[in-house]
């Protein structure tokens, strides 16, 4: 009897023939054999096994819903550290709703009505960010705002509110955006520097 490949497998194996190469959220669905948790797939190669996928969470350059591995070799994974009692807690907590999008568990998603709320536990502060497993940083989050799709659905702050962050900001922090900002856009910053 031969053995079917899972869907993780062929994402790990797609990943590594593909390495350096950004791509896209179709592509990676059609690679795990169009399963609907294939995102779920990839968070568990980055996080379970430790490989340097990144999105644009992680690299200014990369839209939403594109991916890239950098190194074929995984480095140490954090290990899941949340028991089954905090879960229940979070989600209690939480009233069994998603606290991006509002979407209730087991409910048609209102972002996505052909496929039903499933919750997830997520970190309000990123483990990689020194956040921790404990209730306070913990939120219920269902499987589309967890996958990322909420970058694509919620509105983006408008220029005002980017200010307004900004001006708060410590000036230390506003010289690396600033830094940031001509890396990004240097003819435009040529140009602003030129009148």
């Amino acid at each position: 009897m031969i053995k079917k490949k899972g869907a993780k497998a062929k994402l790990r194996e797609h990943f590594l023939s593909n390495l350096g190469k950004i791509m896209e959220t179709d592509e990676l669905r059609d690679a795990a054999g169009n399963i609907t948790e294939w995102a779920r797939r990839v968070r568990e190669l980055r996080t379970e096994e430790g490989y340097q996928i990144q999105t644009h969470n992680d690299r200014s350059d990369l839209k939403p819903g594109q991916y890239v591995l950098s190194d074929p070799k995984p480095q140490p994974a954090f290990e899941r550290a949340i028991s089954k009692e905090t879960r229940a807690f979070v989600l209690d907590r939480n009233g069994f709703t998603c606290q991006m999008c509002g979407a209730v568990a087991g409910e048609p998603h209102p972002y996505d009505p052909s496929r039903k709320t499933r919750l997830h536990i997520g970190h309000i502060i990123d483990k990689s960010q020194g956040g921790t497993d404990d209730a306070p940083n913990l939120r219920a989050l269902c499987s589309i705002c967890n996958e990322g799709a909420s970058n694509l659905t919620l509105e983006r702050p408008s220029a005002q509110k980017l200010l307004i962050q900004v001006r708060r900001a410590k000036g230390g922090d506003q010289i690396e955006l600033l830094k940031w900002l001509i890396q990004k856009f240097p003819k435009q910053a040529n140009e602003l520097l030129d009148k």
